[in-house]
């Protein structure tokens, strides 16, 4: 990041735009700025106008109103100068199959003007960086999908934009090659590159980007950092409950009692049932055992995890709980319905009351999740579990 009072490589004012025969806007008034050297992940569901607004500011789509700025450079006034200021790494292969990886580079840079021996020059270092110069004359169509992904960035680096424009960069890529593009990401940003980053891989990204901006129906609706965002938003922690409910269980009065708890910041109840806990890391096996690394399984996708320091089985037998998670049902019977709760708080502090209120509606616990709330619970925070 740069000091104070360098102006911002982007910046985006009140941008509208419109298509023609449609009766809402699919950018609706949008602003935001991305400051030199920055990470900047914009993100959205399908539909929600990111990739519209992308549009506009590579100056494929026209804006119907409002201000876009790439490198100081008016977008709507002069698209030609703006191009000059910007690269863009779509999500789908784009190269030129006709041409070597070398040439694809040289006659990007040829494009905007870099003379000869600089681009040659350039050429060279960009494959060296992103380890295909043993391949750089070598056909398109012997490339991985890795390897033209790694191409394609180097393609936009060439003629050294101010910004770059990266939509999913690291889709269906493996672990190595998927390091290596980070990796080389945060260099750009430390060569003061302003980086604007698409992607429905949020958790991934959550350790690159510097901001995030959330848009739907095209507006923005946050902007802050990865953890401001799960801070204020997702809560401190995340207690994933199975629960077989009595004859006469209600979901809803329980949601209700359950949101009534002290430190309990929201409750929700999820579609889909709960795996079964010996395929399930970060729950109560059969036997009433934590899962989790070294006991069942290794972590799971979502950040599943087994109990906390607070709740090993000293703690849970001091709760007086060790009867209730020490004898349960079968993977079968384990089947219920599977509420969600945000905690402000310590879950450890919470299990007790919580059981204590299942206890008194008829309602068993059946099993049992602990895990940090991610970036990705802040996105379905804002814009629904709904399918688009």
């Amino acid at each position: 990041m740069t000091s104070r009072g360098t102006p911002p490589t982007v910046e985006v004012d009140q941008l509208v735009k419109r298509y023609p025969k449609s009766e809402v806007n699919a950018v609706d008034g949008l602003s935001f700025t991305v400051e030199p050297g920055e990470i900047f992940g914009l993100f959205g569901p399908n539909g929600a106008g990111k990739s519209t607004t992308i549009g506009i500011l590579t100056t494929r789509i026209r804006a119907t109103s409002g201000r876009a700025v790439i490198g100081g450079v008016d977008v709507l006034r002069d698209p030609v100068g703006a191009r000059a200021q910007l690269a863009v790494v779509p999500q789908h292969n784009n190269l030129d199959r006709s041409l070597t990886p070398r040439q694809n580079l040289l006659y990007h840079a040829a494009y905007h003007g870099v003379g000869r021996r600089e681009r040659e020059s350039r050429a060279d270092d960009l494959l060296e960086r992103f380890g295909l110069a043993d391949r750089a004359d070598k056909r398109i169509e012997a490339y991985s999908g890795g390897m033209a992904q790694r191409l394609m960035i180097a393609r936009a680096l060439i003629h050294e934009p101010a910004v770059l424009f990266l939509d999913e960069p690291t889709n269906g890529l493996d672990p190595q090659t998927r390091l290596l593009i980070w990796n080389r990401i945060h260099q750009m940003r430390d060569r003061g590159v302003s980086i604007v980053l698409t992607t429905h891989q949020m958790n991934d990204a959550a350790g690159l980007v510097d901001r995030v901006g959330v848009v739907d129906h095209g507006r923005l609706l946050t902007l802050d950092t990865p953890t401001n965002l799960v801070r204020s938003l997702a809560g401190r922690s995340i207690l994933d409950l199975t629960v077989a409910l009595g004859p006469q269980g209600d979901v809803d009065a329980l949601l209700t009692a359950l949101r009534e708890v002290s430190g309990v910041r929201k409750a929700e109840q999820l579609a889909a049932p709960a795996l079964p806990a010996a395929r399930r890391p970060g729950g109560f096996g059969a036997n009433g055992r934590a899962m989790g690394p070294g006991r069942g399984g290794p972590p799971g996708p979502g950040g599943g995890r087994g109990l906390p320091p607070g709740l090993g089985a000293g703690r849970l037998a001091a709760l007086g709980l060790g009867a209730a998670v020490g004898t349960l049902p079968s993977a079968r019977a384990r089947a219920g319905t599977r509420i969600r709760l945000h905690l402000a708080t310590d879950p450890a502090a919470l299990l007790g009351p919580i059981l204590t209120l299942l206890s008194d509606r008829s309602a068993n616990l059946t099993d049992v999740r602990v895990s940090e709330p991610s970036l990705e619970d802040v996105f379905i925070e804002l814009t629904g579990r709904g399918l688009r």
